[in-house]
């Protein structure tokens, strides 16, 4: 039988605007998309990489994303006691070939999210906005924001105003409301005039 030489797991990690979020960056795809875990009860259905993390007492949130694993701490801990621990366990964890997202999981959150969209039909002009505003923030915020170890997502569009959703190291980072409000808002208003504000939720 023929073995197959599989390249060494490399990781290394990068600071997010949170303080409380570190970046573990692989050389390999971990999930194409993302996959966003706030709590151990989600990642015990979905995520066996997940799973084992929160079992940690210090972690408090898991985003996976491409071929990074996006790690949000208990604030009352110090990434110098637990950066190498956390490293080391992913790079093994990656190395060992075990699963990360289980199949189905896309499938699910779409529908999840198709149940809570439930009564934002755009119709004429607004759907048009619509579009305009999904393609703003895919095209010009989600590439920045997902450097940073984050995500974003359209939510809404109501009287003039844009609800998105915030994942990853975004949610709850303080500089998050700020790049909301600076860059995310007035690059909106200045290609959408309809557009009166950005409000965020956190995903």
């Amino acid at each position: 039988m023929e073995t197959v030489t599989q390249s060494p797991v490399m990781i290394y990690t990068e600071q997010t605007p949170n303080p409380e979020s570190l970046k573990f960056v692989t050389n390999k795809m971990l999930h194409q998309g993302t996959a966003d875990f706030r709590d151990a009860e989600l990642a015990n259905e979905w995520s066996p990489l997940a799973k084992t993390l929160f079992e940690f007492p210090y972690v408090k949130g898991i985003y996976v994303c491409n071929n990074f694993v996006t790690v949000t701490k208990e604030f009352n801990y110090s990434w110098d006691d637990i950066m190498l621990k956390l490293k080391s366990f992913i790079k093994e964890y990656v190395s060992e070939g075990k699963a990360i997202i289980t199949e189905g999981f896309v499938e699910a959150m779409a529908k999840r999210e198709a149940e809570t969209d439930v009564g934002y039909e755009y119709t004429g002009d607004e759907a048009e906005l619509v579009k305009k505003i999904k393609d703003l923030i895919d095209t010009y915020v989600k590439p920045a924001v997902e450097m940073d170890g984050g995500n974003i997502e359209f939510k809404s569009f109501k009287e003039g105003i844009v609800t998105v959703v915030l994942q990853g190291s975004c949610s709850g980072c303080p500089s998050s409301t700020v790049t909301l409000k600076s860059g995310i808002e007035s690059m909106l208003q200045r290609m959408v005039p309809e557009v009166k504000e950005v409000v965020s939720e956190m995903g």
